[in-house]
Formats: structure tokens, C-alpha cells, sequence
């Protein structure tokens, strides 16, 4: 699969003499028309691709539909196809490791545009996470807007908006 970009946190200097946590993860992108279907997560004012971490030798489609599922609720997820990955380095705020590098799989798919009951995890819910389809030049400026003034902002938006960006050019 095709790497988009490797980022670096500006906290993550260098990686010599640091213990690096790898996480593998996934992202799901379903567009219908200029809308795209995404989870808007009120503690941090953002927008972002459904997804997450992939289980223990999870295969990477298996885990990029079940995340989309528990996230969104989402049916007949079809025609699905590598989009690219997106490597970042980032601060790890436990003692066990000083560097988190997460690899984040991409892909398109299709799916039904009503949506079932999602099954999120107790913090997402306690972060107030909720699948919506919105017009992507609307969420890229919504991130924009909260990367720009916004205190409450998480490490994932960067990611997040560049990936918005792309799979923007890609449609039109």
C-alpha cells in the first residue's frame, strides 16, 4: 500500500535511544456524492475517519470493517480497496514507552447510507462520538477552524485533516 505521508509530533525530536510502542491501525473511507461518513467527537471539536487499532494478528479488511461496524453502525460494507497509510510519531504518555508510532491503513469502501445502532467503546461515548455524513469541504474547514483556535484540539487532527485533504482531490 501506498504511504501518504510519515508525520512527526513536534514533541518527537529524535527516536535514537527512545522505546517505540508500534500500534497498526485502520481507517475506513465511504463517500456518497460530497458527503463522506465520518465521526464528529465533541471533546476534541474534530472530525475523523472511523477507525482504530487492529487486534492482535488481526487481518487488516477484517479490522477496518469491524471498526467501521462497532463505530458506525455501518451495512454491506463493499468494494473495498487500499486507499494508503499514513505513519505517525507521536508522544506516549504511559512509563512503559516514549514514542508511539502508528500506522494507520486506509481504505475505501461502500456502504448503505442508513446506518445501524454502532457499538462504541465506553470513551467514545464519554467523548461524545458520533457517526454523521457531512460534506467533506465542510469537516476540512471545521478541522482547519479547531486546529486554529481551538485549545481542545487532540493529536489525531493533523492526520485526520491531511487525510480529508487527499481523499478531497481524489473525488473531484
Amino acid at each position: 500500500m501506498k504511504n501518504l505521508k510519515t508525520h512527526y509530533h513536534p514533541e518527537v525530536k529524535t527516536l535514537e535511544n527512545k522505546s517505540v510502542f508500534t500500534r497498526l491501525a485502520t481507517r475506513s473511507i465511504s463517500i456518497q456524492g460530497d458527503t463522506i461518513l465520518l465521526l464528529y467527537t465533541a471533546r476534541y471539536e474534530d472530525y475523523s475517519l472511523p477507525g482504530g487499532g487492529l487486534d492482535l494478528d488481526e487481518d487488516k479488511v477484517t479490522g477496518m470493517m469491524r471498526e467501521l461496524c462497532e463505530e458506525t453502525g455501518a451495512k454491506d460494507i463493499r468494494n473495498i480497496k487500499p486507499f494508503g497509510v499514513y505513519e505517525e510519531y507521536r508522544p506516549w504518555y504511559k512509563p512503559d514507552y516514549d514514542v508511539q508510532h502508528m500506522i494507520s491503513y486506509c481504505y475505501t469502501c461502500d456502504i448503505n447510507k442508513e446506518l445501524g445502532a454502532s457499538k462504541m467503546e465506553h470513551y467514545e461515548t464519554k467523548n461524545g462520538m458520533e457517526a454523521v455524513w457531512i460534506n467533506i469541504h465542510e469537516a476540512i474547514e471545521h478541522n482547519k477552524k479547531t486546529m486554529a483556535s481551538s485549545d481542545k484540539k487532540g493529536m489525531s487532527i493533523e492526520r485526520e485533516t491531511f487525510l480529508l485533504e487527499l481523499i478531497a482531490k481524489s473525488i473531484t
